[in-house]
């Protein structure tokens, strides 16, 4: 840290939210002609894996407000990519599934993105690839646990 602040050239949280950017921009140019973005997969995805998921928790694995899902969720349902109950079955929270639609939707997502993970990882061999990822899987450890990596 300089006098001014962070020095850009250096911090690796800088380069961290760069990288971050670059992805989503790369994944949102492939999701686009399938008439998705990023949020929109990562709903389907996060439902594929844990079906029955409520609004809160799909906005929780998506990085997006509650609001902001619950929006997505209408028009999802709508279109027929996912199906949610009228009435809760228990408390207030309406579990939600694919649908067929919404399944083939996301199969042809999962290529495009995954066809992103590898141009991101091109340059990299596995032990690097697999390094990269403990390093990071650490470093979200060590941020939400609070430990500061002790």
């Amino acid at each position: 840290m300089n006098q001014d602040g962070v020095d850009l050239k250096t911090s690796l949280g800088y380069l961290l939210k760069e990288a971050s950017s670059a992805l989503r921009v790369a994944m949102e140019e492939v999701l686009r002609p399938l008439g998705m973005n990023v949020t929109h997969y990562s709903c389907l995805e996060l439902l594929a894996q844990r079906p029955g998921l409520s609004n809160s928790e799909l906005a929780r694995g998506a990085f997006v407000t509650r609001q902001s899902m619950n929006v997505l969720l209408q028009a999802l349902e709508r279109e027929g990519y996912v199906t949610r109950p009228a009435q809760a079955p228990v408390g207030k929270a309406l579990p939600t599934r694919l649908t067929p639609r919404g399944r083939q939707s996301l199969e042809k997502a999962t290529v495009a993105v995954r066809s992103v993970e590898i141009r991101m990882l091109a340059g990299m061999t596995e032990t690097e690839q697999s390094g990269a990822f403990r390093i990071l899987q650490s470093m979200i450890h060590s941020l939400r646990d609070g430990n500061g990596g002790a």
